[in-house]
């Protein structure tokens, strides 16, 4: 039987000699570091419903949709027919437009903490953003953060990403030291470090799902116990939902949780498959952005970016959340069945050796060893043996046309099928059958 690699190069020749021009034009070939991977990554030139198509014209069955961003998956007829009509209006207009209010709209009756909101380009931003506010409100430094929590490229929270945590992630940054990292679900450790540096915190910026820290779910007691710490101790309780929001229903995963964020930034699914992040919350805070009311020593330059409300932007999430808010009791109640289903057949499948964590659509798979039998935190997700789930996901993209970039988690969107879930076990359990085969001799 020919190996994943070898038959994944004879069905890559294009994608080879073109990235191997990337690599002379662009850092590592690529614009964001985790789009790269062994032996070089495939060249994409058309995506549609469920699907990628390289330029060797294979065909792969996508699970990273666009960074988890696509919910109906890929150029969805009913986004792109608005985005047409907006373009024949402009697509760039640099001043104040009617498209910026009906999507706010739409926001602030699904998420009650945006009583005000303020639109950037990307989550970097918006995060970026969110942790400036709250050092401008508390007039402390430190932010306090997860371990392997990802909040983008901003330097304030570019630390403790990768494992093992404690280590530098980057030459150039310079504030590391107003930055503090908790250990997640853990309650207890984590309230012990908070208290040492309650003084001088401003805030803590949480997901409650890591996203690239291994697709783990935060327990509700972990939360609320983090909320009431933060609240007595005048701080500010930023919940990053770039990923979660309107990810499992409509709306955010706070609500479903009973919480009471201060401020809560969005990207990804609110844009429609455009670039966009935002940043909303209680009015008493995000006045501090206020140039107009705000006196100047106390006021927090946030957003500005050229393209910030774009209409294009503004249109296709507009209508992709007014998609969602009409026909999504359907549209979350088949991607999360599928996720469910997903989960329990992987676990299944690897009889034991494997935990796949997850919640609704969304679901990565994790290959247990003697040292780890749970995955609760971003610490028992890199003691994993991930170099298998690598080769696991590189096998389904090689054998399978079944797209996941590897190592990262996978999300259903309302252009998958059943059949792609009996695909996705199929595949599983070939590889599953071949690793036997390989231990054997």
């Amino acid at each position: 039987m020919l190996k994943a690699i070898e038959i994944y190069k004879k069905k890559t020749k294009k994608s080879a000699k073109l990235f191997s021009k990337s690599k002379k034009q662009h850092v590592n070939g690529v614009h964001h570091n985790i789009r790269f991977f062994e032996p070089y990554p495939f060249v994409t030139k058309a995506a549609k419903t469920k699907f990628l198509i390289d330029v060797d014209s294979n065909t792969y069955v996508d699970y990273w949709m666009g960074h988890w961003s696509l919910i109906f998956g890929h150029a969805p007829n009913i986004i792109k027919k608005h985005v047409k009509k907006q373009l024949s209006a402009g697509w760039m207009y640099g001043t104040v437009n009617e498209m910026t209010m009906l999507l706010s709209d739409t926001i602030q009756k699904a998420v009650p903490v945006a009583e005000k909101i303020r639109y950037v380009s990307t989550g970097t931003e918006a995060t970026m953003f969110a942790t400036r506010i709250a050092r401008a409100v508390t007039k402390k430094k430190i932010i306090a953060k997860i371990d392997g929590g990802w909040h983008g490229y901003g330097s304030d929270l570019l630390k403790s990403v990768n494992w093992p945590f404690n280590e530098s992630e980057d030459r150039g940054l310079i504030n590391e030291s107003s930055i503090v990292s908790l250990p997640y679900n853990d309650l207890e450790k984590s309230l012990s470090i908070l208290k040492k540096v309650k003084n001088d915190l401003a805030g803590v910026i949480i997901e409650p799902l890591l996203g690239g820290g291994g697709c783990i779910p935060a327990t509700k007691e972990y939360l609320k116990g983090l909320q009431e710490f933060i609240h007595k101790n005048n701080s500010l309780f930023l919940l990053d939902e770039i990923v979660t929001g309107f990810r499992f229903s409509f709306g955010c995963m706070y609500v479903s949780m009973n919480l009471d964020p201060d401020i809560v930034t969005l990207g990804k699914i609110v844009g429609g498959g455009f670039p966009i992040g935002v940043i909303c919350g209680k009015q008493e805070f995000l006045n501090f952005a206020n140039t107009t009311t705000q006196k100047k020593v106390e006021r927090s330059y946030i957003g500005g970016g050229t393209f910030s409300a774009n209409p294009i932007t503004m249109v296709a999430g507009s209508t992709a959340l007014s998609k969602l808010k009409k026909n999504g009791k359907n549209l979350y109640a088949k991607i999360n069945k599928m996720g469910e289903e997903t989960r329990k057949g992987l676990d299944k499948v690897f009889d034991g050796k494997v935990l796949t964590t997850g919640k609704g659509s969304m679901f990565l798979t994790h290959f247990l060893t003697d040292r780890i039998n749970k995955v609760t935190n971003s610490t028992d997700a890199a003691k994993c043996n991930t170099r298998i789930l690598h080769d696991y996901h590189f096998e389904m993209i090689a054998r399978d046309g079944i797209f996941f970039l590897p190592g990262k988690l996978g999300a259903f969107s309302f252009a998958h099928s059943q059949s792609d879930v009996k695909n996705l076990l199929k595949a599983s359990n070939r590889f599953v059958a071949n690793l036997r085969n390989n231990s054997s001799r």
